[in-house]
């Protein structure tokens, strides 16, 4: 049952409290109320065909292709074709949009380079983009192709990226107009050529992408979300009127990527037995991944895709297979490398973690041996460190180094650094020990003598505990001050033996100290 209405329309908080309410008791958390993030005063609007005047955006765009690829090549490592390509698109695409920008509008016909970026999983494609975005300051949008459907089916639609944009412009409609769209597995769409009946994730969403990589107008209301609607309800209550809150399309770079596994046997066939460029008597045969830049329009259609939706990507854009010496290379020069991560979670802890290059090559010989790219680094150092990370914080290790045994046993190694700085910390407890009982000895003027045994199993207590000494010390002889104040009384008693019986038992041995000073006490 929903709440008591209160008197008069309610304001677009309450209702959809309430509406939440009435779907979390009926549903639970299969179905949720959707947030539209805009700011309507900076949103365009088509409402009885006037559009209020917006702020321009400045685009500040001063970069040439080498300084594009310059930096880049600080976070990615090879891939040098790939970022030259990449690198040329971007610039082309953002003149064009400084050069209409500097017009107040563009009537020039142009074609916009979106881009198809080819290559197996974890060569970098992502975090290229994800770069050029933060170089340029653009929102960037990812988004993987197998979770959208056709406009009508279930699954998302591929007009969320769009609002989505908005969402990461802080609402900036027309900031959201200038940025990037990354749509991955996009290979996964592809629709079979022999496929019969009604798609639902191939063709439906390779034409419901159409629209977008060219020019149309995204509605920020989505048909389908509740709050939408209600949003629309309370303005229609309070302006008789409802506005529509739209983005243009004209301007976004949409760029999309995939594995594309079977594609280089398209382009192998087509070609046939010529040569791809190989100098004669090359000794190796080629890979698959050397076939992947030849690929041509008719290739991708042959691979799935529809020729209008092949048409709309005139960039391609081909990434290698890292090998072991890039993967290498990666984790020592890489700004974006994972090992950065590592130095600054040991040093959280004030453990200083020194890496050789023997270590890293380690690292990078078994992270290729996973396949699945620079992606196989995180896997590798995650089981090479786990325990380091969480046994160190605990020990008196200070300093540790990245050997290729690390890497090989790590077990092994760890046991070694913290039994050699159990080590060192016993006999730094041992010394602190006698300390404490000289100071012990001279406020209570009477003579203390520690063991070296009985130093040690304090030591050992201490790092059994993980606690200070001073607090194993305190508790262990926590009784004593009273029965000390009473024993230096008498001559008799001037000098007491710690040795490990009592360490051992500490309570008992009081007392029998104090039995011993009431006989010998004189009456």
């Amino acid at each position: 049952m929903l709440k008591e209405p209160t008197p008069g329309w309610p304001n677009p908080d309450e209702l959809r409290r309430d509406m939440e309410e009435f779907f979390s008791r009926k549903y639970g958390d299969k179905v949720r109320l959707g947030v539209l993030s805009t700011q309507p005063d900076q949103a365009r609007t088509a409402d009885e065909g006037t559009e209020p005047e917006e702020a321009p955006v400045d685009l500040q765009f001063e970069y040439l292709p080498r300084d594009i690829k310059n930096y880049l090549d600080r976070f990615v490592i090879q891939q040098d074709n790939a970022k030259k390509v990449l690198a040329t698109a971007i610039c082309d695409h953002y003149n064009h949009i400084k050069r209409c920008s500097d017009r107040g509008e563009c009537r020039e016909e142009y074609s916009k380079q979106n881009i198809i970026m080819l290559g197996p999983t974890g060569v970098g494609k992502t975090y290229l983009v994800r770069k050029v975005a933060d170089l340029i300051g653009v929102p960037f949008v990812k988004g993987d192709a197998t979770k959208f459907s056709e406009t009508g089916y279930v699954g998302g639609d591929v007009e969320d990226l769009v609002r989505e944009l908005v969402h990461k412009a802080d609402g900036n409609i027309r900031l959201a107009e200038y940025g990037i769209i990354y749509l991955d597995e996009v290979d996964k769409i592809a629709a079979p050529s022999n496929f019969m009946g009604r798609d639902v994730s191939g063709g439906g969403v390779q034409r419901g992408l159409l629209k977008l990589m060219e020019e149309t107008e995204v509605s920020l209301r989505t048909p389908f979300d509740l709050t939408s609607q209600l949003q629309a309800a309370m303005e229609f209550q309070s302006k008789g009127k409802v506005s529509r809150s739209v983005i243009n399309t004209r301007h976004i770079l949409f760029i999309v990527s995939g594995a594309f596994t079977g594609l280089s046997e398209i382009v192998r066939k087509r070609m046939g037995m010529r040569s791809i460029g190989f100098r004669a008597g090359w000794a190796a045969a080629p890979k698959n991944e050397d076939y992947l830049p030849l690929a041509k329009s008719s290739d991708f259609i042959d691979f799935g895709f529809e020729s209008e939706f092949v048409g709309r990507l005139p960039v391609v854009v081909s990434c290698a297979e890292l090998e072991i010496e890039d993967l290498f290379q990666i984790l020592k020069h890489s700004e974006g490398s994972i090992m950065r991560q590592y130095v600054q979670a040991f040093e959280a802890y004030g453990i200083e973690l020194n890496l050789s290059d023997e270590g890293l090559h380690r690292l990078a010989e078994k992270a290729y041996l996973e396949r699945t790219g620079a992606r196989g680094l995180v896997g590798v150092c995650e089981r090479t460190f786990r325990e380091f990370k969480y046994r160190l914080p605990h020990s008196g290790v200070r300093k540790i180094a990245l050997t290729a045994d690390m890497v090989d046993s790590p077990s092994q190694v760890l046991e070694r650094l913290v039994a050699e700085s159990r080590t060192d910390q016993r006999a730094n407890l041992v010394q602190s020990a006698q300390e404490i009982v000289a100071q012990w000895s001279k406020r209570f003027s009477i003579e203390i003598e520690l063991s070296p045994e009985a130093a040690e199993l304090l030591a050992e207590k201490a790092l059994d505990s993980d606690r200070k000494l001073e607090d194993v010390f305190a508790e262990t002889f926590k009784n004593y001050e009273h029965g000390l104040k009473l024993i230096r009384k008498t001559r008799e008693m001037h000098r007491f033996d710690i040795t490990p019986d009592v360490i051992r038992d500490p309570d008992g041995t009081l007392d029998r100290w104090i039995r011993a000073y009431y006989i010998n006490s004189p009456s």
